[in-house]
């Protein structure tokens, strides 16, 4: 659970254009490999020379790998009540994630719709944008949340 978990937001307390900051998060050429060895074994993920030769033009970390670490940067740093539940999202990796990148998201709310059949909770879309220490992006993720109502009234 995120550290700051008694400050949980519900849907009503949420407004669009609400922003939340993570901390940041380093990635090594080990991490890097790991991840790539367990779950997205392929070459430019795993050989300096095989990654030189290919479209990355060097090692570059699974985008699997980059929306992993992404998701820990968001469980700890928006402080939904309930956790960060998903119901589905689009993602992109507009560039590559290298060895030696400090990671960092920026989540925004774009909206909030609470649910008309289930009036405990309401569905939040959330553009988190994931970047480098240079600010240039390197995933977008726009995803639908499920978020707890305070009361089902609301």
């Amino acid at each position: 659970m995120p550290e700051h978990d008694h400050l949980a937001f519900y849907v009503e307390d949420l407004t669009v254009g609400q922003r939340f900051k993570s901390k940041g998060f380093d990635l090594s050429i080990e991490h890097i490999k790991e991840f790539a060895t367990e779950y997205d074994p392929q070459p430019f993920h795993l050989d300096e020379d095989a990654a030189r030769n290919s479209l990355f033009g060097g090692l570059a970390s699974s985008g699997w790998h980059t929306a992993a670490i992404t998701m820990r940067l968001i469980v700890d740093s928006v402080p939904f009540a309930g956790g960060v539940i998903g119901a589905g999202g689009e993602i992109s990796w507009p560039r590559p994630t290298r060895p030696g990148d400090r990671l960092s998201v920026v989540s925004e709310v774009e909206s909030i719709t609470p649910s008309r059949s289930k009036p405990d909770r309401g569905m939040v879309v959330l553009r988190s944008e994931t970047r480098n220490q240079n600010d240039e992006v390197v995933q977008v993720l726009k995803a639908r949340l499920v978020v707890p109502r305070r009361s089902a009234g609301g």
